[in-house]
């Protein structure tokens, strides 16, 4: 019987282990659609999730229910906003909550959440995002009461860890966050009373009205909290705090109403010691402060009392005091003494508006260094009035030497003030300065400073300002830069917007230097690309990428004169002119400068504003260096690669205009613009120019060192990186060539050369013929000859004409010698029938004896055109010579005899007779 007995028994219980395991494949599906169904019919947003995982071993005999990717995304009118995420949910709860129909309540027992991020955001319209239940449909029928849709909170624990919860409220300016949030409480939320013990780490960052008060600070809470929830009210039983080093302790309530929110706090530090102040100051600046040696006393303590509504916040008192105290780093020189203050922060009616601070009195001294502050702040939630002043002198290198300053400040100089202001914070956002007050004098000597807005630390050997009612008087600002030395005088006009308002530096100034190099002011930005995701912003990609940036805090107009600017590997001279920097933008006006020998003018602007930077520019160059010009600016080597083998003067007006690279030089690609240049050559340089050398090879009666470039003028137009060269003429002796044509930026070649040509440099053969005809009227003759130049710059290729040019040549030629002989030939006849015909004896005589010379001469004639008779070798070489000018020879030849035949008869016929 026991045997039956534990095998039924064993039976069970592999049933039930069986079921445990299988259950799950079954009820997930089921889990996941009551879950989005009971959310999503309950609230005015969309919940959605990855996965649903169901467990009934891991925590028997409750079963969990494990989500991934939790989110849920606002409606409108925070349509797609991100409300609520988490990459995991876990909730537990008893296993027959399961089987619950899809309209029933789920009782919850525990909650786990991980990398979770609650976005709370009220609008300027004070609508909140977080307000999304439903309202209940209400009817005049009286019915019983029934289980309500969605799910009940049984709670016994919950945990929440590295997550955040951030506050923006548009409608107050107020941001609160709770960074890497680790939070968990437990106690049992089912009773009508009950205690919850909770413990919190987190960083707490405050901004109001774009006044950072926290940023990051850190806080840690342990709090036994009294929980009633018929009166839903929350004590404060058991409480300890520490923000940041400064421990506090609370005692009190929180009470929740309809309408309002009762508060009754008090908080104070446990302890007097003056540690605690330094416990106030953000650990990374105040270090460990457990070994710092201290005197006096530091006491902070205070009180919210009152309600909570639409118009409404706590009345409150709180107070910092310490008297005549004093601390010292052990690991550094000198101690901070003489520690005071009385600082009080109050509002007695519960109206935001009427929130004022007292600083009674702030002071310290470093050996005899004295600072003192007083103030008085009002309407601090409001439009914010300040009086106060400030009066001092400090070694400011002393200040390091008492307090763990960080080593990126480098504090050095003797700074003295005695300033007094008042003002308003809606005046300075209207920029009514006039209604402002600020008198005194601040000035500094042998300071140095450093900023992320500045490419090196700035040191200011001597600086002072005068404060007048509306506006600063830079009385002088000498110091220096990187490689660059400065004095500036000038006027601040919105010293107060600058500090206050997030305005940028107006004022007009004078600046000389003996040194200025531009790279010293501009700023290398670090780019650290961003990704958002359902409007929040996360870091993304590690990869960092450095700008040079114009400063984007200043407004300011510069009249400079300088000895020498430097800009990447240029140097300008005597450079005078006004720069006007506004909105990351530099636009410079009538700037002169000496540069490569001669003079430059400069107007334009260049910008930094958008993510590609861009500029503008006009130049007026006067009488520049080509060689220093052409091996110093990439522009002008990409414009004009062949000018490097020119010495002489440029003189030349460019405008141009392209986008900048991240340091700021000319992206060549982007650029647009036109050139005109007028060059003054002393001497050609023809080794650095292969494209001169391959043109002198294909026309080898060119010699380069002749080329008359004294007085060259030409214009050009550049844009998606191809140069337009205008037409425009060279000379070489008397010898015209015409140019025209292009290039790119990658220095390919398209150009023509058309030159004319006199017949004498096209060979002895053309000569010697021409010679042979003695015409005068060929002396002059030419032929036009085109040199095509292709290929890259450094490898040309170029192809002439050049050979068929005189084989047309010679043609036309050897067809003029033609015609010449046969008109010869026909004179000379005509003479000599003249004289052979003649009766008169005297004349007979005289005529045989012209005929016996015009027979010789006929002889000539015929010689240089038949050659003689017995010369049957000539002949025939003639007869086999079939060349153009051979065959035109022979034709001659034959027509001389037809003509000589028809003057003399035949010779056989006639010594016959």
């Amino acid at each position: 019987m026991g045997k039956k007995i534990l095998k039924i028994v064993g039976v069970l219980l592999i049933l039930i282990i069986v079921v445990l395991i299988a259950a799950p494949f079954f009820l997930e599906a089921k889990i996941g659609d009551i879950i989005k169904n009971n959310v999503n019919k309950n609230v005015n947003a969309t919940l959605d999730f990855s996965e649903a995982n169901l467990s009934l071993v891991s925590s028997f005999p409750n079963a969990e229910v494990a989500f991934k990717d939790v989110v849920l995304i606002n409606k409108a009118p925070f349509e797609g906003d991100t409300l609520f995420k988490a990459t995991n949910l876990e909730l537990t709860m008893g296993i027959m909550q399961l089987f619950k129909g899809t309209g029933e309540s789920i009782a919850i027992n525990n909650i786990y959440l991980d990398d979770a991020l609650v976005n709370v955001v009220v609008d300027k319209e004070e609508n909140a995002n977080y307000d999304i239940a439903i309202a209940s449909e209400t009817t005049t029928t009286v019915e019983e009461p029934s289980t309500t849709d969605g799910f009940s909170f049984d709670l016994q624990s919950y945990e929440i860890s590295n997550s955040r919860i951030y506050y923006t409220d548009n409608s107050t300016g107020i941001t609160f966050k709770l960074d890497d949030f680790q939070h968990k409480g437990t106690g049992d939320l089912s009773l009508a009373t009950s205690e919850l013990d909770t413990h919190t780490d987190a960083f707490i960052s405050l901004e109001m009205d774009s006044v950072n008060y926290l940023n990051k600070n850190k806080i840690k809470l342990d709090a036994l909290i009294g929980i009633d929830l018929n009166e839903n009210k929350y004590s404060f039983l058991k409480n300890e705090a520490l923000l940041n080093q400064l421990p506090l302790v609370f005692d009190g309530f929180i009470k929740l109403n309809e309408t309002s929110q009762e508060i009754d706090l008090t908080f104070k530090t446990p302890s007097s010691d003056f540690k605690n102040f330094l416990g106030v100051i953000p650990e990374i600046y105040s270090k460990n402060i457990e070994d710092v040696t201290t005197t006096g006393d530091f006491t902070v303590n205070g009180n919210f009392n009152g309600i909570v509504d639409e118009t409404h916040i706590p009345k409150f008192h709180i107070e910092i005091k310490s008297d005549n105290a004093s601390f010292k780093y052990p690991d550094l020189p000198k101690a901070v003494r003489n520690v005071n203050f009385d600082i009080q922060l109050n509002n007695k009616t519960g109206i935001t508006e009427d929130t004022y601070v007292d600083i009674n009195k702030a002071s310290f001294m470093i050996d005899e260094d004295k600072f003192n502050l007083t103030s008085h702040i009002t309407e601090l939630m409001g439009n914010t009035k300040v009086k106060a002043h400030m009066d001092g002198a400090m070694n400011l290198a002393n200040i390091s030497k008492a307090y763990p300053v960080p080593a990126e400040y480098n504090l050095k100089g003797m700074l003295k003030a005695d300033i007094t202001t008042a003002f308003d914070m809606q005046s300075v956002e209207k920029e009514q300065y006039e209604k402002t007050s600020t008198t005194g004098d601040l000035s500094v000597t042998n300071f140095e400073y450093n900023s992320d807005e500045l490419a090196n630390p700035v040191k200011f050997n001597s600086a002072r300002l005068t404060f007048n009612p509306k506006t600063v008087t830079l009385n002088n600002l000498n110091g220096t830069t990187g490689t660059t030395d400065f004095d500036a005088t000038g006027t601040i006009n919105n010293l107060l917007g600058f500090m206050f308002n997030d305005e940028k530096v107006e004022g007009n100034f004078n600046l000389k230097s003996n040194t200025f190099a531009l790279n010293d002011f501009m700023v290398a930005e670090t780019d650290n690309p961003v990704e958002t995701v359902n409007g929040e912003t996360n870091s993304g990609s590690t990869t960092e990428e450095e700008k040079i940036k114009i400063p984007s805090f200043l407004d300011a107009t510069i009249n400079a004169d300088a000895k020498k600017v430097i800009y990447d590997n240029i140097t300008l001279s005597n450079v005078t002119g006004v720069l006007r920097i506004k909105e990351e933008t530099a636009t410079l006006s009538n700037m002169n400068a000496g540069m490569f020998g001669g003079n430059i003018a400069f107007n334009g602007d260049v910008s930094t504003k958008n993510d590609t930077p861009t500029f503008n520019m006009k130049l007026d160059l006067n009488k520049l260096g080509i060689q220093e010009t052409f091996a110093s600016v990439d522009l002008f080597k990409t414009i004009a690669p062949i000018a490097k083998m020119l010495n002489g003067k440029l003189t030349s007006d460019i405008s141009l205009s392209g986008n900048l690279t991240d340091d700021l030089l000319p992206n060549l690609l982007s650029l647009s613009g036109d050139l005109f240049a007028d060059i003054m050559t002393e001497e050609v340089n023809t080794e650095s120019s292969p494209v001169l050398n391959s043109l002198v090879s294909n026309l080898n009666f060119i010699d380069p060192k002749q080329l008359d470039l004294k007085d060259l003028k030409t214009s050009l137009s550049f844009k998606d990186g191809i140069v337009t060269v205008k037409p425009f003429t060279l000379n070489y002796k008397d010898i015209q060539i015409n140019v025209d044509g292009s290039h790119s930026f990658d220095q390919k070649l398209n150009y023509k050369a058309t030159l004319q040509v006199p017949a004498k440099y096209l060979g002895s053969d053309v000569t010697k013929l021409i010679a042979k005809i003695d015409d005068t009227s060929l002396n002059d003759l030419t032929i036009p000859v085109v040199a095509n130049i292709g290929g890259l710059y450094n490898s040309p290729q170029v192809t002439t004409d050049l050979t068929s040019g005189v084989k047309q040549l010679t043609t036309k030629l050897i067809e003029v010698e033609k015609q010449k002989l046969i008109n010869k030939g026909t004179d000379k006849a005509k003479d000599l029938i003249g004289g052979l015909i003649s009766g008169d004896k005297t004349k007979t005589d005289s005529v045989n004896k012209d005929a016996s010379s015009t027979k010789t001469s006929a002889k000539d004639i015929i010689g240089g055109i038949l050659s003689t008779k017995k010369d049957t070798t000539s002949t025939t070489a003639v007869k086999k010579d079939s060349t153009p000018v051979n065959k035109e020879k022979e034709a001659v030849k034959e027509k001389a005899k037809d003509i000589l035949g028809g003057l003399f008869g035949n010779k056989k016929k006639d010594s016959t007779n």
